[in-house]
């Protein structure tokens, strides 16, 4: 029988609304991963590391060493922070590091503070961990967190304070003024701080992503998480990483031997490559995210619906309250069937019943999609408001 503290999370959104969309037909726009596959080079470079180089055993347990040593330099690259490689540890995925280190550093009796919405698989690290969730509310429309609110989720048990810029499922990205504020409020509590910056390279509208460790007095009490799913368009590979100091970084370190040990051989060496691609590779990215970004933007607001302009990540956010729908999960379930796209309602990512009413009325829209499939989409999203005229 299922341990009780893990029983909320049989399931999640994604793959019912996936499972949804394969029943109906509908265009898949709920979970968020690409329908092309990443660049040449670095396909062409996995390839031959399984035919030519066999690289198809296990890798060291922390990782790659080219690897780790290109997570180094990425961070040196674009953001100027100095990591040594022996302090990277290369995961099966943020999801991986994300749980590791909520392992690593949390028991019962700990609190871990996250911001809602917040993203499925962070409840149930903490779960798993036996800590306490302790959410604070991103305030929609712009999904700005409240000081107040903010400083009374600590408290002298809080161990972690969890956070994800750019931020998924809203498309947010923290200030350096916010960063600043959790970090003192970490400090003043002794928590460490968690970063989830698996979007880093999808900013728009010359918005910046600053990562928590190049803020002043935080470098050493912060870990940092990305990976290459996002960034390489590869979700499947599941080829993370996390860093920080030695003491720190000890924790995910010790715990993820013995949920995975490694894998993907193949992928990590293939991954410390594109690492090193050119400025025009990342500039590609956030230009061609962009246009999907707008292009599905517009038909949601053609079909009826407001937009939330999103500042990273690949996700829309949108209101149908025009439409005459208050209620974002009854919307996402009957979605596919009335017009053939599958969306994911907002408050499913809230653990709280403020956040969820807060969000009640929300979906969000995955752009991560070939341009042509995102115009097939706001072309049936369009028959909405006919239907409800």
């Amino acid at each position: 029988m299922l341990v009780e503290r893990m029983r909320p999370f049989t399931s999640t959104i994604f793959t019912e609304i996936s499972r949804l969309a394969v029943e109906t037909g509908a265009i898949n726009l709920g979970q968020g991963f690409p329908d092309t596959d990443g660049p040449a080079s670095l396909l062409a470079d996995a390839a031959a590391n399984i035919t030519e180089r066999g690289a198809n055993q296990y890798p060291p347990g922390p990782g790659v060493p080219a690897l780790r040593a290109a997570v180094a330099e990425h961070q040196r690259r674009f953001h100027g922070l100095t990591v040594d490689p022996a302090d990277v540890v290369v995961t099966t995925g943020a999801t991986e590091a994300i749980a590791a280190t909520l392992l690593g550093l949390c028991g019962p009796g700990d609190e871990v503070v996250v911001f809602e919405p917040t993203y499925d698989s962070y409840a149930a690290s903490v779960a798993l961990a036996g800590a306490t969730l302790k959410p604070v509310l991103l305030h929609p429309p712009a999904f700005g967190f409240d000081d107040d609110e903010l400083a009374a989720a600590f408290s002298d048990r809080t161990r972690v304070v969890l956070v994800n810029t750019p931020h998924n499922p809203t498309g947010t990205v923290f200030t350096p003024a916010q960063l600043t504020r959790i970090g003192e409020l970490a400090v003043a509590h002794d928590a460490v701080i968690v970063t989830d910056e698996v979007y880093e390279h999808m900013t728009y509208d010359g918005v910046r992503h600053v990562p928590t460790a190049t803020l002043p007095g935080l470098a050493e009490r912060t870990l940092t998480i990305s990976s290459a799913g996002k960034t390489f368009s590869v979700t499947g590979w599941k080829v993370g990483w996390v860093h920080g100091p030695p003491e720190l970084v000890a924790a995910p370190r010790a715990v993820k031997q013995f949920l995975t040990f490694h894998g993907g051989a193949p992928f990590q060496p293939a991954v410390a490559n594109a690492l090193a691609l050119g400025d025009d590779f990342y500039a590609g990215v956030t230009a061609d995210l962009t246009r999907k970004r707008d292009l599905l933007s517009a038909g949601l607001r053609a079909a009826g619906f407001d937009v939330l302009i999103p500042q990273g990540t690949y996700f829309v956010v949108a209101d149908p309250r025009p439409l005459g729908f208050d209620d974002g999960v009854e919307l996402a379930w009957a979605l596919p069937e009335r017009c053939g796209v599958a969306a994911v309602p907002m408050s499913v990512f809230c653990p709280t019943g403020a956040g969820a009413a807060a969000t009640r009325p929300l979906v969000r829209f995955a752009f991560c999609k070939r341009d042509e499939v995102l115009a097939e989409a706001a072309e049936r999203l369009a028959g909405l408001a006919t239907a409800t005229s």
